[in-house]
């Protein structure tokens, strides 16, 4: 997945800054639903579950059996979808929707998906969670063979797939495009009849499958079924298509079979702790992983502090393995996302304090487990570890719930260039000090595998996909061996 490429109509957002550096970002999360009144409003509610995954756009198709119908736009799903009158405008009882962080594409209204094509067989909209590692090779020749662009999204490639295809039916276009793709990636599409979802063959990003009444729903994750009183039916399988029309659900598997490489991270940090995924629990996963990591890395301590929000499950699966306190060291500010303030040199080295801030009566003269999911860059553990100490911690022991992220992802999750990441640049010692930390340890690769249930931790046949680890790309990275990542303004980068 390359950086976001950045356009001269994307200069608004040049002068704020993410209080959320210190992790990577999921791009999207997406929801599919078919045969109900209110299939917008549903839809809507759907993808508030799903926030987490994305919060720089959101977007619903909806159809009417005549017509599509679209609102799309910059900014949270409360702030776009929060009147009658919006999802009044979304007629049909089949609806797709979308919430979207940029990995491929800028962050502009003509990248807001769900995308939307008429066809010779009709209307279709396709909404995409994952990164074609491909697509820049597929664009340059689509563009090369007539077709035109009308997003830097790699979604839109498959669009253009369709359009090419010689097949007759939608389905048969879709496995026809697909085929031609590498790369992650879990989609909904919309036509004036059918939902289809498909899971690429990997099964890289989740998709699950869930019945409400008599209406079918796809989305990314269980909490968004749970936020429509849905019931979970089942995940969708990797290389699967699942096409769901007036005569029911019908299942195909058009593709090779391969092994499976879920990412691991969806249980550090991704998935919503609510949601369940391959019938595990993310929450227990995660508080698993903590009993773990503390299985791993004694140290003598008075109490477990998280970095809320995403390291608490893991700090209490520590505390509890270890047998100590388990508090609220850190305090989060809920109300905060993007600043609005110039960041000047002394409004960036406070920024972290909009978001966190100590409670020195947890503190105060305390030898403090710092439990945090990850490190990517480090700028901002530097911060929160400071904090601790200005509000009277004695010790700071670090303990991260993943093993030291040292590569780029390129299967759908925003992360830095690897020469960007501190576990990349720094061995343990190095990192310790630059952080400011009394010592730091990660869980083992091992450790994490054995957290998700494989007993005997990582070996040659795992299902998981752990390359921002290992380095193990198992997927090609047809862009990047080819240097189209880097010839890509060629294509896009003039407005």
């Amino acid at each position: 997945m390359d950086t976001p490429t950045r356009h001269p109509d994307a200069s608004q957002d040049q002068d704020t800054f993410d209080l959320e550096d210190h992790t990577p970002h999921e791009e999207c999360g997406i929801f599919g639903i078919y045969n109900h009144g209110d299939a917008a409003a549903h839809t809507a509610l759907g993808l508030h579950a799903l926030q987490h995954r994305g919060q720089e756009a959101a977007g619903i198709v909806s159809n009417d059996g005549k017509h599509f119908h679209t609102h799309k736009a910059l900014g949270l799903v409360g702030d776009n979808f929060n009147s009658q009158d919006i999802i009044n405008t979304l007629l049909g009882s089949k609806a797709i929707g979308h919430v979207r962080y940029s990995t491929s594409g800028a962050p502009l209204i003509r990248n807001v998906q769900p995308l939307f094509a008429d066809f010779k067989f009709g209307g279709l909209s396709i909404a995409h969670n994952g990164n074609l590692t491909n697509a820049k090779t597929l664009r340059r020749r689509l563009v090369d063979e007539g077709s035109i662009f009308q997003s830097t999204s790699d979604t839109e490639t498959i669009v253009h797939l369709i359009a090419t295809s010689r097949q007759k039916s939608v389905v048969d276009r879709m496995v026809e495009a697909l085929r031609q793709v590498v790369g992650a990636y879990s989609l909904v599409a919309l036509t004036r009849r059918k939902l289809i979802g498909v899971r690429d063959p990997n099964g890289v990003r989740p998709l699950v499958l869930g019945k409400l009444g008599e209406s079918w729903v796809l989305t990314s994750e269980t909490c968004a079924l749970d936020i429509i009183d849905a019931e979970f039916v089942r995940d969708v399988e990797p290389g699967e298509i699942i096409i769901i029309d007036e005569n029911g659900v019908q299942s195909i598997k058009p593709f090779a079979p391969t092994l499976p490489r879920f990412c691991i991270f969806e249980y550090v940090y991704f998935a919503r702790p609510d949601s369940i995924i391959d019938n595990r629990s993310v929450y227990d996963v995660r508080k698993k992983i903590g009993a773990v990591l503390a299985q791993e890395n004694t140290v003598e301590a008075d109490v477990v502090v998280p970095v809320p929000d995403s390291g608490v499950p893991s700090a209490i699966g520590y505390a509890q393995e270890a047998n100590l306190p388990f508090d609220l060291g850190i305090i989060r500010n809920h109300y905060v996302g993007r600043t609005f303030i110039e960041p000047t040199d002394q409004i960036r080295h406070l920024g972290v304090r909009l978001k966190h801030n100590a409670n020195s009566a947890v503190l105060k003269d305390k030898r403090v487990i710092l439990v945090d999911d990850s490190i990517v860059r480090g700028t901002t553990s530097i911060k929160i570890v400071s904090m601790l100490r200005n509000a009277g911690a004695k010790e700071i022991h670090m303990r991260i719930a993943s093993p030291p992220t040292v590569n780029s992802c390129y299967y759908g999750i925003d992360t830095p260039k690897s020469k960007e990441l501190m576990a990349n640049k720094y061995d343990l010692e190095e990192m310790a000090k630059l952080i400011g930390v009394d010592s730091l340890t990660f869980i083992s690769i091992d450790g994490l595998y054995k957290a998700v249930g494989e007993k005997n931790g990582r070996c040659k046949d795992r299902q998981y996909c752990d390359a921002c680890f290992s380095g193990d790309y198992d997927i090609d990275l047809t862009d990047q061996d080819s240097g189209q990542v880097e010839q890509l303004s060629l294509l896009v980068g003039q407005d």
